[in-house]
């Protein structure tokens, strides 16, 4: 059986130990979908945790709500569990045949407010990925679900020149249309570290707005591509299908979409594990990648589904 590497762009395994302090992400204890066993049996390499924080924290408590993920971090991600840090891509090309690499990332610049200094000092603490909004507006921009559809302001402007200036990716998952463009023109790393197709939901009879609001249109995907950017394929069924339930092979449709627009090369995996609480009945953890792997081998090379799931996002780190 081959088994190909994996490089999963976004999961929210950091929130959860937040919450539920008794959450054990070595022993796969608790409510989790991330488990270190889960990573080892899917053959993910590396794994981006998001920093997100939930919308009960006070604003005023935001950044130390995103202190203490980062020490949950380094806690029981890097010490507990004994996955390797990555702050550089030579980090990756480093890891040993059984090193998992973990890679902090921040979904959501409301935790900084008007701050480059929180910024840096998050950079410091080994972020190196930010997603400037979630669905809703702060001081870098209107995220996908506020009405305005905002741009970035001017202190966006600054964050993501700042995140120009650190190598760091900049995550338009979550943006809204207008400061999508807005990014496209000033971030030198711009990826969607988790966003699906919109014109696959337009396609489908019951339209909603909100997954229509959170995907890439094709113009947006191609824009990340021309910037050598990558757009990672989420696993939220929301996002994936308006059918009941959804399953891999409505993974695979927004694959091959990507594919047709020339994307080959900009796919990557985004899978929003422990932040969403149904998943594609056949993909319900990391674990199940495998079966992801499996199905995309029966469509692809072996070259091209290692780009999907392991190179594109390595190349661009």
């Amino acid at each position: 059986m081959i088994l190909i590497q994996v490089f999963d762009a976004h999961c929210d395994l950091l929130m959860k130990l937040f919450e539920d302090p008794s959450a054990d992400f070595d022993k796969g204890t608790g409510d989790l979908q991330v488990t270190r066993a889960g990573l080892e049996k899917g053959h993910v390499k590396v794994q981006i945790f998001a920093i997100y924080i939930p919308d009960a924290v006070h604003p005023s408590m935001r950044f130390e709500a995103a202190l203490a993920q980062v020490d949950l971090f380094y806690r029981k991600v890097i010490k507990q569990a004994g996955l390797k840090q990555i702050k550089s891509k030579q980090d990756i090309l480093s890891l040993q045949e059984n090193e998992i690499g973990a890679i902090l990332a921040l979904e959501g610049c409301d935790v900084i407010g008007d701050d480059l200094l929180k910024l840096r000092t998050l950079f410091h603490l080994g972020v190196r990925s930010v997603g400037l909004t979630w669905n809703h507006p702060n001081l870098v921009a209107d995220g996908a679900g506020e009405p305005r559809g905002g741009g970035l302001t001017q202190f966006g402007q600054e964050v993501v020149n700042e995140l120009n200036a650190q190598h760091m990716f900049c995550d338009v998952s979550h943006l809204s249309e207008k400061g999508f463009w807005d990014v496209i023109t000033l971030a030198e790393k711009p990826v969607a570290t988790h966003s699906n197709s919109r014109a696959l939901i337009m396609q489908q009879k019951s339209q909603v707005k909100w997954p229509l609001a959170r995907s890439l249109s094709d113009e947006q995907f191609i824009a990340i591509a021309q910037r050598n950017g990558v757009v990672g394929v989420t696993f939220v069924p929301d996002f994936l299908t308006t059918k009941p339930e959804a399953n891999v092979d409505d993974v695979l449709r927004h694959i091959e979409h990507y594919c047709s627009l020339g994307g080959q090369k900009h796919i990557g995996i985004g899978a929003d594990f422990d932040g969403i609480q149904e998943t594609p009945i056949d993909l319900r953890g990391p674990q199940d990648f495998g079966h992801l792997q499996n199905e995309l081998l029966k469509r692809y090379s072996e070259g091209e589904v290692a780009d999907f799931l392991y190179n594109n996002f390595v190349r661009i780190f």
